[in-house]
Order: C-alpha cells, then sequence, then structure tokens
C-alpha cells in the first residue's frame, strides 16, 4: 500500500489528490457565493478572522493538492504551469478568481436578471436592473443623431459602399499588390468623401440636403474618426522624416509644427477651430465646422504620430542607410523601399496606440456643438421623459468603444506577427 503525503503530492495517487483538490477548491467558492449574495455563513462557528479568509484558504489548499507535475493530463499541466506554480501564485489565483465573481455576479443581475427589454415608455422599467428599454427608444438618435428618419438610407449606404471599397484591396490580383499604396492613400479618401458629401450631405441628384449640424451619433464618430486616422498618418510619417531631415529649415519647421501641437491640449484645438479661426477668414469665406474639426484633429494626432515613427526610424540600425545608399538609392528610393518598411514595423503597437486614442478623442467634439455619441447620450440624459437612466447611455457608449478599440487591438496585433521579422 502506498503512503499519501498530503503535503507532497503525487502522480501515484493522482485520482484521490484531484478529488480532494477539487472538493477543497469549490468548498472555498461556494463559501464565498453563499456568505455574499445569500447572507448564509457556513464557516460562522470558526473566529471571524479565520471565516472571513476561509474562501481563500479553502482554495489554496486545493490547488496545492492538485498541483503535481507532469501529470499526464494536459489541462491540469497547464493549470500548474500557469497559475499554479507555488503558494504565493496559488493565493493570488483564487484573491483574482473572488473578485472576478464578487464583481461579476452583481454585474450579471444589473444587466440581465434584473433588467428590462420590453416596452416604449419609462413606466416600463420597474426591476432593480438596466432599463434597455432607454437605449432602444433612442437607438436611431444614437446612431443616426439628429439626421432625419426617413433620409437614413443614406447613412447606411455610404457605410457599406465605403467597408467595400476598403475590403476589395484584400481581393487584388498579385500584379497590382503595388498599387495599394496609393488605393489606400490617394483613392479611398477622395471617393469616401465624394460619397459623404453628395451622399449624405445630398443637395445633388434629387436628395434632399442635410447640413452637417444634423448629423451625429456613431454616424458621426466614425466619419471624424475615418478621415482623420487616413490624413494623419502620412502627414505624421512627413513630419518624422522631416524632423530627421539634414536641412535646417525643413527640420526646424517640423520640429516647431510637432512641438506646438503637443503642447496644446485637444480641446483647445477644436475651441480654436470651430470659434476662432472663422474670425480670420476674409468676409464671405465660410469652411463647415465639421472639415475645421477633422483638419483639427487630424493636425493633432498628426504631430503625436510622427513622434512615434520617429521612434522607429532611430531604432533602425545606421547600416540599413549605408547599404541602401551603396546600391545607388536617392532618398525618397531609399525610404520608401528600405527604411520606412523595417521602421513602421517596429512602431506598430505605438501606431495602434495613437489611433486608439484618436478614436476616443472623438467624444470631444461635442463642446462645439457637433453631437456625435456621447453628444447625443448628454443630450437625451436631459430628456424631461427619460431622466435618470444616464447609466444606461454610458455602458451602452463603453461597450460601443470597447468593441472599436479592441477590434483595431487585435489588428494591430494580427500586423505585427505578419510581419515579425527576427533581428
Amino acid at each position: 500500500m502506498t503512503n499519501v503525503n498530503i503535503l507532497k503530492p503525487n502522480k501515484e495517487n493522482l485520482n484521490l489528490f484531484l478529488v480532494l483538490g477539487t472538493l477543497f477548491f469549490f468548498l472555498g467558492i461556494i463559501d464565498f457565493c453563499l456568505n455574499n449574495f445569500y447572507e448564509k455563513n457556513i464557516t460562522g462557528f470558526l473566529p471571524g478572522f479565520i471565516s472571513f479568509f476561509t474562501p481563500l484558504i479553502f482554495g489554496m489548499i486545493g490547488l496545492h493538492l492538485i498541483r503535481i507535475e507532469y501529470s499526464g493530463i494536459k489541462f491540469l499541466d497547464e493549470l500548474n504551469k500557469n497559475i499554479n506554480t507555488n503558494n504565493f501564485n496559488a493565493a493570488l489565483s483564487v484573491s483574482i478568481i473572488i473578485l472576478i465573481i464578487f464583481g461579476v455576479a452583481p454585474l450579471i443581475n444589473w444587466f440581465i436578471l434584473d433588467a428590462n427589454f420590453v416596452g416604449d415608455t419609462k413606466e416600463a422599467c420597474t426591476g432593480g436592473g438596466a432599463c434597455w428599454v432607454y437605449i432602444k427608444v433612442w437607438f436611431n438618435r444614437f446612431i443616426y443623431g439628429m439626421y432625419p428618419n426617413a433620409e437614413q438610407w443614406r447613412v447606411n449606404a455610404t457605410f457599406i459602399i465605403v467597408l467595400g471599397l476598403m475590403g476589395l484591396g484584400y481581393f487584388f490580383p498579385v500584379k497590382f499588390k503595388k498599387y495599394l499604396t496609393f488605393y489606400y492613400v490617394i483613392f479611398l479618401p477622395i471617393i469616401s468623401f465624394l460619397l459623404i458629401y453628395y451622399l449624405i450631405s445630398g443637395g445633388e441628384f434629387g436628395l434632399e440636403w442635410v447640413e452637417t449640424g444634423a448629423w451625429g451619433g456613431l454616424s458621426l464618430t466614425f466619419i471624424v474618426s475615418f478621415f482623420s486616422l487616413i490624413f494623419c498618418f502620412p502627414i505624421g510619417m512627413m513630419l518624422a522624416l522631416g524632423r530627421r531631415s539634414e536641412l535646417g529649415v525643413i527640420k526646424y519647421s517640423s520640429l516647431s509644427f510637432i512641438e506646438f501641437w503637443r503642447g496644446v491640449p485637444l480641446i483647445t484645438v477644436l475651441f480654436m477651430s470651430a470659434v476662432m479661426f472663422p474670425m480670420f477668414l476674409p468676409d464671405g469665406t465660410y469652411v463647415d465646422k465639421l472639415i475645421r474639426v477633422i483638419v483639427a484633429i487630424t493636425l493633432f494626432e498628426a504631430a503625436y504620430t510622427a513622434e512615434v515613427i520617429r521612434g522607429g526610424l532611430q531604432a533602425l540600425p545606421r547600416g540599413q542607410y549605408d547599404a541602401a545608399k551603396s546600391l545607388g538609392m536617392g532618398y525618397w528610393k531609399m525610404h520608401i523601399l528600405v527604411i520606412l518598411p523595417q521602421a513602421l514595423k517596429l512602431v506598430i503597437p505605438g501606431i495602434a496606440n495613437t489611433f486608439l486614442a484618436l478614436v476616443k478623442d472623438t467624444p470631444l467634439i461635442f463642446v462645439v456643438g457637433l453631437l456625435e455619441l456621447v453628444g447625443m447620450l448628454n443630450l437625451a440624459k436631459t430628456n424631461p421623459k427619460w431622466l435618470g437612466f444616464s447609466m444606461e447611455g454610458y455602458v451602452f457608449a463603453g461597450i460601443i468603444f470597447w468593441i472599436i478599440c479592441y477590434s483595431m487591438s487585435k489588428y494591430s496585433q494580427k500586423l505585427e506577427l505578419k510581419f515579425k521579422t527576427d533581428r
């Protein structure tokens, strides 16, 4: 008969340790749930201090009993390798699990179990959870702003066409792949601008004119983010090259531009573009507020993009420049074919971070009277019929922004893996 050493679990008594470990672990979790959600303390007979830490103690004992190296069970070996290597990691893992349960359970109740989904008025929200009826009633406004209901198909058609054009580049024949940069940097922005101008704005081809002041919601967030992202990247790239130029005029002009735009907050830039800039224009000259805002955000973010790209340029070994020059390449050919492709690969995380910051900065256009998604939420929460439901609106906006930012983050990670090279 094999002796069982509780202090040193081994695979010779694998089934016994697995049963005991699992029992202790789930006993700790059950004790925590009963105590916090049902006010039933099954360890109340113990001293208060010990009773409070009982879930943690039971969880640590459970993980200790299943801490068996090379058990032959893939899941168990991965578990022990990643979160259960020693007692400290076991305690940390159990604490995190307890915190997740403590935080997630009330959220599930608020989000789903106690929430209201059916109805069209405030009176339908009778539960203690979220009132998603509020989101349902205001959904069109959150997406389209004050855009006329009968004309919202124009917004949908525009975005469908633009998304189709963005995806078209993936289907280019191999012999046309070299034109992808031209397609995305020149052709796509021009076509997108024309679509937005003629289809969303209207006024031509029998379409009703809709002023930009009526645009809003998530669609306006996408429009501002899309054009700002497209234009700030090439501008930032040129500024980064300019700052490293050996020509004094170009170098210090780029440096002054970057430091100026980095030295002022975005809200000030937006205020200047919306309020102060029109004062310096000649009489009779008018530039649409939306265009002014997009230009302001583009120039602001271009300065930060330039510094990120400059970091990639500085990280390249000097030998890359010398090798390109030895092949007889001029300045532009060297940078386009050799330097920039390598530099940009190194700073993909930084560029993605800058783009994410740009998307999350778009709600600031609310201060100049453009009601994007967050602006529409602020407007909706002041409606007398729906007072007190601002939480649901901000949660909705948070989920939308999280989806957008998470998608961009995953895409940047995909690009990192695609262009990863061993140095």
